[in-house]
């Protein structure tokens, strides 16, 4: 019988103290997730507003000194109208003037009915019967409580914010101090650029194609007389950049709201199976070939980040999963202890390879590279 792997005991305990490590940072997390969320939130705002003014200084004719102020009210402003166009959009279904609440008992009915008669099924059940069995206030108060949990994250995100920008005019001195060596302080900034890229890769390629889905579902939308086409147009668009989960609501929620809309079933079959295309061409073919290296994270590590910080920090944690990821992964990969953590988070084990050159070692970033302008 083959004798086991004898492993070191070193090896051993610094993998319990690890495992310990990360059992207890994530009960943390979780424990401080009211806290921790608009920070969170507000550090991704940060990474956005930094990457707005770099572009403003390299392809506009706007002043240095502007550039900041021009991209903070433009990420500002952005926020902001998200989270009205969202609520006030959600709420419109609530109210008699759309009509679609006035007639999802009805045909609720008539789905249900025709449903059973596809099925064989004499007696049908109606949608009040169906209704009875829910706990609708309880709905309702948990959808209260989360409304009124937006707008409370909304101000302390912009408060953290606010504190961040009146940071960054020390962050310069703290790095020289952290780090008085200046080879350690050049690899110390390059981690950061490369998680900064990383970050700011995802966002982009995120919102272009995302950007490209809403066009042509909009015009599907359009073409089949959907009520508040623009709305679901920019429901999709946020969605986008929750993975999984995201592709699933753009897909099925509209056709869903077809169904109730709608005398007939042409129109949600239409958008379903139209919807269905789009994300599939753009998840397949379009998506793919603009991540490039940018996002080399595997499949289920992307799953699993989703269901990890989702059930920890709730829909703004499914919405950073996958930036968490990246940062994640760019930072492991930095130390040779952790190095192997990076490769399991990685789609093809180089989260940033090493590659032995005849004279030298390179490194071959897999996000984007640090701009020599930026160290």
């Amino acid at each position: 019988m083959k004798s086991p792997i004898a492993l070191p005991t070193s090896t051993v305990s610094r993998n319990a103290l690890v495992a310990v490590a990360i059992v207890a940072v994530g009960a943390a997390v979780y424990w401080l997730s009211d806290i921790l969320t608009p920070l969170a939130m507000a550090i991704f705002l940060l990474i956005m507003i930094d990457g707005v003014k770099r572009f403003i200084e390299d392809r506009t004719p706007i002043p240095d000194r502007f550039a900041g102020a021009a991209a903070l009210i433009f990420i500002v402003l952005l926020f902001f109208a998200s989270i009205a166009i969202i609520v006030n959009g959600a709420a419109g279904f609530f109210t008699d003037a759309s009509g679609v609440w006035s007639r999802i008992g009805p045909r609720l009915d008539r789905i249900l009915i025709d449903a059973s008669d596809m099925v064989g099924v004499d007696t049908a059940p109606t949608a009040a019967e169906l209704m009875g069995q829910l706990d609708l206030n309880s709905y309702i108060a948990s959808t209260a409580n989360q409304a009124r949990g937006t707008l409370t994250g909304a101000f302390f995100v912009m408060v953290y914010l606010a504190f961040l920008l009146a940071s960054q005019a020390g962050f310069k001195r703290k790095i020289i101090g952290m780090f008085p060596d200046r080879t350690a302080r050049n690899e110390a900034v390059e981690v950061f650029q490369r998680v900064r890229g990383g970050v700011e890769g995802y966002i982009w390629v995120q919102a272009v194609t995302g950007a490209m889905i809403c066009v042509f579902a909009w015009i599907l939308m359009r073409a089949v007389g959907l009520q508040n086409a623009e709305f679901w147009t920019f429901v999709i668009f946020v969605v986008g950049f929750i993975p999984v989960l995201g592709g699933a609501v753009a897909g099925l929620v509209p056709p869903l709201f077809a169904l109730v809309q709608f005398e007939t079933y042409w129109q949600a079959t239409v958008l379903l199976i139209g919807l269905q295309a789009i994300l599939f061409i753009s998840g397949n073919f379009i998506q793919p070939r603009m991540q490039g290296d940018n996002q080399n994270i595997d499949p289920v590590v992307v799953l699993l980040a989703l269901a990890f910080w989702g059930k920890i920090w709730g829909v703004v944690g499914m919405f950073l999963s996958t930036p968490l990821a990246v940062m994640a992964m760019a930072i492991l990969a930095e130390f040779r202890g952790s190095r192997w953590m990076a490769i399991l988070l990685s789609g093809d084990g180089e989260p940033y390879a090493e590659a032995e050159a005849p004279n030298e070692k390179a490194k071959r970033d897999r996000v984007n590279s640090p701009r020599p302008e930026d160290d």
